[in-house]
């Protein structure tokens, strides 16, 4: 009796310590909380204009000067777009989370949209961005994309408020 508890409470703290984040994801979420403003939106690894429409949400200028915020305790958060005559402004609600890198990949950053009820709307799908760089003060993400073939990353510089 004593040898079958013993090799269920070891099974359950397995079960449970795979089931828990890491402290890279844990100082990771840690940094995200809080405002933070997009600063710029820019592409590399391919020349020429561009213009996109980012998240299925609105054209790349429309974010450049966006706030976003980051709540860690309950993983949601909102970015919110100034009204223009290009833009639809108001605030826009996530849910996200920190993926941990796989071999030879980084973190990353991801989330998908909920309404203000955090129920989801995205119908379970959702945006994954590469975490470049991440501190208390700034942040670059990136993601890649294909332009007619072709490779593109877009990369977002952001800073804390």
């Amino acid at each position: 009796m004593m040898k079958r508890s013993l090799l269920l409470f070891a099974v359950v703290g397995l079960l449970l310590s795979s089931c828990s984040v890491s402290k890279s994801a844990r100082t990771q979420r840690n940094l995200f909380s809080g405002t933070w403003n997009l600063d710029n939106v820019y592409y590399e690894n391919n020349t020429g204009n561009f213009k996109s429409v980012i998240f299925n949400d609105a054209e790349d200028i429309c974010f450049e000067g966006s706030e976003w915020f980051f709540r860690d305790n309950n993983s949601t958060g909102r970015y919110t777009i100034a009204q223009s005559s290009l833009c639809q402004g108001g605030d826009r609600f996530f849910r996200w989370s920190v993926v941990e890198p796989q071999q030879n990949y980084q973190s990353q950053l991801q989330f998908k949209f909920i309404d203000e009820n955090r129920k989801d709307i995205s119908g379970g799908y959702g945006y994954r961005l590469n975490i470049v760089s991440l501190s208390e003060q700034s942040m670059t993400l990136n993601s890649n994309v294909s332009v007619d073939g072709q490779p593109v990353t877009i990369v977002y510089e952001f800073s804390k408020k």
